[in-house]
């Protein structure tokens, strides 16, 4: 287990270091003049709420939440995408992410949520998704099923970086975020529950080590 955690804490390590790309470039004109130059400005700090939006979606007993305000917000949540009528993947994945929940233990609702959002919402009603979820042990507190008008769940998927025009190409991956931090970080699901759950606990850590969304690397599309 500590050798496929090396891994992956390598695997980070060797993205690019942005902020320090073109540091051994040539002086800009104003120094070579002579001039002051003006120090950078920071980066204005997202606003989450703008940014993930508080689109009115509905969870799977029927309850109708704004997506940022009353999912999200001060939370660490880990979400995926799913669609009920998916067969393979969908099923899964599900499965493991109950595995994912054992593993975290007494945090799990307390201190991390689990949200699952329908890539079919035309289809998966929220009587679907409560379905779908009971016949995998997923229906439970703590783990949010969310369906909505398909404008609204479009939008949402787009943010994350999950959509996709076909509903059966959606992203696999789940996203485990700090929105006290405002960190977070993609994972693939088909490593061990454990190891899934101690990513987890490092991003509702708030470690530095985690990155920003959007921006991951493409996920792998399910079947």
């Amino acid at each position: 287990m500590k050798a496929r955690l090396l891994a992956a804490l390598l695997a980070l390590a060797a993205a690019p270091a942005l902020a320090h790309e073109g540091h051994d470039a040539a002086p800009a004109a104003s120094e070579q003049k002579g001039e002051p130059v003006q120090p950078l400005a920071k980066p204005a700090k997202r606003d989450p709420q703008a940014y993930f939006s508080d689109r009115e979606l509905i969870t799977q007993d029927g309850k109708k939440v704004r997506f940022y305000s009353d999912v999200l917000k001060d939370k660490v949540v880990v979400m995926n995408t799913v669609f009920t009528n998916c067969k393979e993947a969908c099923p899964l994945i599900t499965e493991q992410m109950t595995k994912v929940r054992a593993a975290l233990g007494p945090s799990f609702g307390k201190e991390i949520y689990f949200v699952s959002i329908s890539s079919d919402p035309e289809r998966d009603t929220p009587q679907a998704m409560k379905k779908f979820a009971a016949k995998h042990k997923a229906d439970t507190q703590g783990w949010i099923w969310l369906t909505g008008k398909k404008q609204d769940i479009e939008y949402v998927l787009k943010r994350l970086g999950q959509w996709s025009e076909d509903v059966e190409a959606h992203s696999t991956q789940l996203i485990a975020w700090n929105f006290k931090a405002d960190r977070g970080k993609k994972m693939l699901p088909n490593i061990p529950p454990e190891i899934i759950a101690e990513q987890i606990k490092t991003v509702a850590g708030g470690d530095s080590l985690t990155l920003p969304l959007p921006g991951a690397a493409a996920a792998p599309k399910a079947n």
